[in-house]
């Protein structure tokens, strides 16, 4: 069972490591300030971000030799300037 937890600013600096396990384990940890709810302490959850074939289609632009390697650059790689 979840319970809610209210705690002002000034007990959350100075608990933050106890309130943080008790949001991990699924409580609703409220932070408040000036007594009006200001934060919610929530468990980070990796959400894997959904790819999107073609969404930069027309945003990139290569020339046509884009694949040219210049001789000099390729002598400099080979020890031969």
């Amino acid at each position: 069972m979840t319970e809610r937890v209210k705690v002002n600013m000034r007990e959350a600096k100075s608990q933050l490591s106890q309130l943080a396990e008790r949001a991990w384990n699924g409580d609703n940890v409220v932070i408040t300030k000036n007594g009006k709810p200001y934060l919610v302490l929530l468990p980070h959850v990796d959400t894997p971000r959904a790819r999107t074939p073609g969404r930069l289609k027309g945003k990139i632009r290569m020339s046509a030799d884009f694949d040219k390697t210049l001789d000099d650059l390729i002598d400099g790689f080979e020890d031969r300037l």
